[in-house]
């Protein structure tokens, strides 16, 4: 069949494709190991990165939260001005938890393994040994939850570049070990003072370096300990815990049940698995936590048993997401400041309509909104932004990417904003508005100064994200989250909007405005497990049916190429190709490598890459801005970038920098693109979720192409598989503080 539109069918019906489903999906989105085989730990859906150094699947690059932005923090990168802000939100995070009443005591009423693991990390506060049962005994139904112990953190190595003479003596013991000396300097700053020390004595540390795996963890111990490295070392067992950990954060998770993280370390060949947990919380690299799973029942005895989960978790997401519930839970329970009369608010709300009349009443009332719906919707949190400012109110917008910034402002473009607002308006990037290059600035006590937030793309929110958003909103202030919750989640652990839906602690505004067109209609229909086939006269939607995935690289270049310039009028450079993941034969690499070919062949003398190529540059992990490249030289390689120059260093290319041509679906989240063509493998057939395939078809504006060799597993997936589970304890840590709807 011609790959050219005027030729393909046009809807994207179950028995197109002649390509079968198969294959473990080599090429898709997929952490290495991030939890066990069942359980919300399984594996990881194509909704985490993978870790594996510039190799991940969106971690680096990652999904769009970048802020670009008018204007740079003089002397300091995007990246570095981002890190500079958390780290100042997170010290004003913990002064604020400081300042509250201590914990409770945790563990009065509990039994079982959750009193058992809290009594061991009392015995090791106290100076005694653990409790040797923690782990040895069936777990009862435990008592009451009860506030988790924490240990306190190291402090965190100074902000500076390690000395030379430290990262040379690191290289040794990397060389010594037979493990790449490239490696040295992140051993350094991740292992801080004493790193050569450290590696010697304990070389399963290597595996806190980003990207390493355990199997090259443990080449390195043999190679450094000869005979005296086993299999039960516990060093071995407290590493590949935390690894794990790290790696379940990847997928999403905050923290893990204690029988899912036994799993993956049986999985590991930690021969005991219950001791590897254990030492893990003695030697406080990772706490324990014990979260009711539901209310006690009104008028009920206090004393009486409830369900509780035993939950494993590192201190760095403890702390985001605790943070982030005290933050949620003060703005429900606070009236908001009285910015312009009642009367005010709702006459702004009877000059308008439907969906947007609704959000604008109950943001009048209320400090914490939910507004949900897809890309036409965002015509109402504009609208809500416009009145607000009519009534006086300092009020902002922030999205997750400037594709999206821009998207926004288009829209408040159409309404009738005052001049100067039409000339700057009052929208920001969410790494913009952190860092302060962008957004209004913040007061004398830090705080973001704003009367009225609203974050759009919101399932983007990862926890460390969000606390640190809502941490910086002044008292009173009034917050929005909008986004569309059938697009992939964040690629940051946490699923802070999905939570917050079923929580229901404050008003959800669901839009009534649909999406139009061919388009529209089909991605509605994802949305609630449907793939029909769909009228689409001036070829909004096509099929291209392919055998093999060689067959499907073929068919895409000419796609992009061709056949959309010439039939839909949209040229290769609005053209956005999306594919399931890196690797494959179908992957991002190999589709980038063909269309490179075909639209800017040259030799890659700078690290690969020749002026005009288009590129995904990662900032931060988990972070993707498209451009392209302007040129290289002595200083690194300069690109453009969303309209923003960027330099980056000859020896961050590698790490940072990609061919953009084709994406992931989490690279491409929170931004749109004239014309779409999204691929479908047959090896990538396991990867398909009904998020992946409404986010990658819903970035389309104009033109969708499916290149088809899954079979029936795009049917299937639509129909059938949701997102993986999240193990998450926001709702666990809202519900004591925020009255839950019956």
């Amino acid at each position: 069949m011609s790959t050219d539109p005027e030729t393909t069918e046009t809807a994207p019906r179950a028995e197109d494709g002649a390509g079968t489903a198969g294959g473990g999906g080599a090429g898709s989105d997929r952490a290495a190991d991030p939890g066990p085989a069942q359980g919300p730990a399984e594996g990881v859906g194509d909704e985490a990165p993978a870790a594996g150094g510039p190799d991940t699947a969106d971690g680096s690059p990652g999904p769009s939260q970048d802020g670009g932005g008018e204007g740079a923090v003089p002397e300091m990168s995007e990246a570095e001005a981002e890190l500079a802000a958390q780290r100042l939100e997170r010290e004003r995070i913990e002064r604020r938890k400081a300042a509250k009443q201590g914990p409770i005591e945790a563990g009065g009423k509990l039994s079982g393994k959750a009193a058992d693991l809290l009594a061991a990390v009392r015995a090791v506060e106290s100076g005694e040994k653990p409790v040797a049962s923690a782990f040895s005994e069936p777990a009862p139904t435990p008592r009451r939850a009860t506030e988790p112990v924490r240990r306190p953190e190291p402090e965190a190595a100074a902000a500076v570049p390690p000395a030379a003479e430290t990262v040379a003596a690191v290289r040794a013991v990397l060389a010594e070990g037979g493990a790449p000396d490239a490696l040295a300097l992140q051993v350094t700053e991740a292992l801080g003072d004493g790193a050569e020390e450290r590696l010697r004595s304990d070389p399963w540390l290597l595996l806190r370096v980003f990207g390493v795996r355990p199997e090259q963890a443990d080449t390195f111990a043999r190679a450094l300990l000869g005979a005296q490295c086993r299999p039960d070392d516990e060093r071995r067992a407290r590493a590949m815990t935390v690894w794990l950990l790290e790696q379940a954060a990847l997928a999403g998770h905050t923290a893990l049940e204690v029988p899912a993280l036994e799993a993956a370390l049986a999985r590991r060949q930690v021969p005991d698995p219950e001791a590897a947990v254990r030492g893990t919380i003695a030697e406080a690299e990772a706490l324990v936590f014990q979260d009711a799973l539901e209310a006690a029942p009104p008028g009920g005895d206090e004393d009486q048993e409830r369900p509780v989960r035993v939950l494993i978790g590192l201190e760095r997401y403890a702390l985001a997401e605790e943070s982030l519930a005290d933050g949620l839970a003060r703005l429900v329970n606070s009236v908001p400041k009285e910015d312009g009369a009642a009367e005010d608010w709702q006459r702004e709300a009877r000059s308008t309509a439907g969906s947007a009349a609704e959000l604008i009443g109950a943001v009048a009332g209320h400090g914490l909104v939910l507004h949900t719906g897809s890309e036409t919707s965002r015509i109402e949190p504009a609208t809500l932004l416009r009145a607000a400012r009519r009534l006086g109110l300092r009020a902002w917008a922030a999205t997750h990417s400037p594709s999206g910034r821009d998207r926004f402002a288009a829209l408040l473009a159409r309404l009738d904003l005052p001049d100067d607002e039409r000339s700057r308006p009052p929208i920001a990037t969410v790494a913009g508005l952190l860092s302060g290059a962008e957004g209004p600035g913040r007061d004398l006590d830090g705080a973001l100064d704003l009367d009225l937030l609203i974050v759009l793309d919101a399932p983007q929110l990862d926890v460390e994200t969000a606390a640190l958003f809502v941490e910086s909103l002044p008292d009173g202030a009034r917050l929005v989250l909008s986004g569309d919750p059938g697009v992939l989640w964040s690629v940051g652990p946490g699923r802070v909007f999905g939570d917050l839906l079923a929580a229901r602690v404050c008003p959800q505004i669901a839009s009534r405005t649909p999406d139009p067109g061919p388009l529209g209609e089909l991605v509605s229909a994802i949305g609630v497990g449907e793939l029909p086939q769909v009228d689409a006269p001036g070829k909004e939607v096509v099929i291209v049916p392919v055998r093999d995935a060689g067959e499907a690289v073929h068919r895409t270049v000419q796609l992009v190429a061709d056949s959309v310039p010439r039939a839909i009028g949209v040229p290769a450079e609005e053209t956005q190709v999306i594919t399931p993941g890196h690797g494959g034969a179908a992957g991002t690499r190999a589709l980038n490598a063909a269309l490179k070919e075909r639209l800017n062949p040259g030799p890659g003398r700078f690290g690969g890459f020749d002026p005009g190529d288009r590129i995904a540059y990662s900032p931060a992990p988990g972070r993707t801005l498209p451009g392209r490249v302007v040129k290289g030289d002595a200083e690194g390689l300069h690109l453009e970038c969303a309209g923003v120059p960027v330099v980056v260093p000859k020896e961050g290319v590698e790490q940072t920098v990609r061919h953009g041509w084709a994406l992931t679906a989490h690279q491409a989240v929170g931004q749109r693109w004239p014309a779409v063509v999204v691929v479908l493998p047959g090896d990538a057939a396991q990867s398909l979720t009904r998020p992946w395939v409404y986010t990658a078809f819903g970035r389309a504006v104009r033109h969708l192409s499916v290149v088809h060799g899954a079979d029936q597993a795009l049917p299937r997936a639509v129909a059938e598989i949701q997102a993986k589970p999240r193990t998450t304890r926001l709702l666990a840590l809202l519900r004591p503080q925020v009255p839950m709807p019956d």
